[in-house]
């Protein structure tokens, strides 16, 4: 069965930082791009960020550019996202999705982690 589970969501101020964690099983993470996908309340899916399958490819929305850093280890089939100088826009459940355009498909999310910026 596949599988992708987020951590490392939370409540943090404005400027703050925070990592998310995804972990991958079932089907052969190396072989996969993988991407970031995020859902604010009443408003839908905003793409984040995408990873080749070997870190050469790498691509950031505008909105995060030069704030957030996507990065994986295939060895232990991990996807990560480090968020930096966060804002209260960044509010939202962020998801990671199988495959560099994965994000654009729910079926291959996995079921989140929410992160709120707030004072």
């Amino acid at each position: 069965e596949e599988r992708l589970t987020e951590s490392g969501g939370g409540l943090v101020q404005p400027g703050g930082s925070l990592r998310l964690s995804c972990a991958a099983s079932g089907f052969p993470f190396t072989y996969f791009g993988m991407s970031w996908v995020r859902q604010a309340p009443g408003k839908g899916p905003e793409w984040v960020s995408s990873i080749g399958s070997r870190s050469v490819t790498l691509a950031y929305a505008d909105s995060v550019k030069g704030r957030f850093t996507i990065s994986r280890d295939n060895a232990k089939n991990m996807v990560y996202l480090q968020m930096n100088s966060l804002k209260p826009e960044d509010t939202a459940v962020y998801y990671c999705a199988k495959g560099y355009d994965g994000w654009s498909d729910r079926d291959r999310w996995g079921q989140g982690t929410q992160v709120t910026v707030s004072s």
